[in-house]
């Protein structure tokens, strides 16, 4: 039992010290032009080979969409690392990140729908730098495995819909 609670100790830790830099990496290049967020985000997706779904419904039965492509409609969160390099799913932290998006079912508090493992390729992600938390963006990815009883989602394509207004100080 002990060992358990150290190698959770060990992942949790490896887990935050991925975050930390890529906090960094957001603050260094927050000046990217809009130019190439606004020519990101009209990529014309055939939306026929696309099923809608709401997020809950994937996390809440998701071997009803193995090996299905989903769209969903979201509110952004913030980039992660959480479940890359994780076996039974693999998706290799060198060439993917992974990213949270809130639960639609509370809107007094954010609650990031952690369940709902999203992987998105590192040089797709690199466009969507300029993406905030409480954006809101259109998912278009299919779901590949369902380790841990958990939905692991890897995105194809992302829409910003909306962006937050910016508050002035």
């Amino acid at each position: 039992m002990q060992i358990k609670k150290i190698i959770a100790a060990i992942i949790l830790g490896v887990i935050i010290g991925f975050s930390t830099p890529g906090c960094i990496v957001k603050a260094q290049t927050a000046t990217v032009s809009t130019k190439k967020h606004t020519a990101v985000s009209e990529i014309k997706v055939d939306e026929t080979l696309y099923q809608n779904a709401n997020s809950l419904d994937v996390v809440n039965h998701p071997n009803n969409y193995l090996n299905k492509k989903i769209k969903m409609d979201a509110v952004f969160d913030k980039f992660s690392t959480l479940g890359l390099d994780y076996k039974p799913a693999f998706r290799n932290s060198k060439d993917y990140i992974s990213f949270l998006i809130r639960r639609n079912d509370v809107s007094d508090h954010v609650v990031p729908l952690s369940e709902m493992k999203l992987f998105l390729k590192r040089d797709l992600a690199e466009k969507f730098i300029d993406l905030e938390s409480g954006d809101k963006v259109q998912i278009y990815g299919r779901v590949f495995s369902t380790a841990l009883g958990d939905p692991w989602i890897e995105v194809e394509h992302l829409k910003i819909t909306q962006k937050i207004s910016k508050k002035k100080s």
